[in-house]
C-alpha cells in the first residue's frame, strides 16, 4: 500500500468515523476532538493540534467542507479545496482522523463521536464551544487552548493582498 493509500485511509465518512471510534472506545483509548477550517495549514494550528493530540490517544478532526468555509469566511474561501485540506491534516502523525462535515457548526459530528475530549482555540470560552454540553453530559472534558500570537489564516491572507 502507498503512503497515499495509507494518509486517505484517515479521512473518513461519518459512519467509518463512527465505526473506528467505537473500536477506539473497546481498545480503552481516550479520543480528543477537534474542528475549524484549516484553510491554509500554518504553525498556529500546527502547534494547537499538536497540543490537543496529546490530550489523549487519537486525535479527530472535523473538518469543514468547501460550503461551509464559503459561509463562515466569504465567497472567496476556502483556498485549499476540501481533499487537500483533508490530505495535508491526515499527513501529520499525531492526526488518527480526518472527518468532513456540511453544516456551519460540528454538532452532529460530535454527538456522533462522542469524543472524552473537545478542545478549540483561545477566542472561545467553554460555554460558546458547540458540543461542549454533549460531551460534558457524557462525562468528558472541555478545554480551551491558546493561540499561538501572530498566526492565522486570513493573517496570511490579508498580507499576501498587501504586498
Amino acid at each position: 500500500m502507498s503512503l497515499l493509500q495509507t494518509l486517505s485511509q484517515r479521512i473518513c465518512t461519518l459512519e467509518e468515523a463512527t465505526e473506528r471510534r467505537e473500536q477506539w472506545r473497546l481498545e480503552g483509548k481516550k479520543v480528543v476532538f477537534t474542528n475549524g477550517c484549516f484553510d491554509i495549514l500554518h504553525r498556529g494550528h500546527l502547534e494547537y493540534l499538536m497540543q490537543a493530540a496529546e490530550l489523549g490517544q487519537a486525535l479527530v478532526v472535523g473538518l469543514n467542507s468547501d460550503e461551509s468555509v464559503s459561509r463562515l469566511k466569504g465567497p472567496e474561501r476556502p483556498v485549499n479545496k476540501l481533499h487537500d485540506r483533508a490530505l495535508a491534516l491526515a499527513a501529520l502523525q499525531f492526526v488518527a482522523m480526518v472527518v468532513a462535515f456540511d453544516d456551519d457548526t460540528p454538532l452532529k459530528l460530535i454527538q456522533a463521536l462522542k469524543p472524552d475530549v473537545l478542545v478549540k482555540g483561545g477566542d472561545y470560552t467553554i460555554d460558546t464551544i458547540v458540543g461542549a454540553q454533549e460531551v460534558q453530559a457524557n462525562g468528558g472534558l472541555v478545554k480551551v487552548l491558546p493561540f499561538v500570537d501572530g498566526y492565522s489564516t486570513t493573517t496570511i491572507i490579508n498580507r499576501l493582498r498587501q504586498q
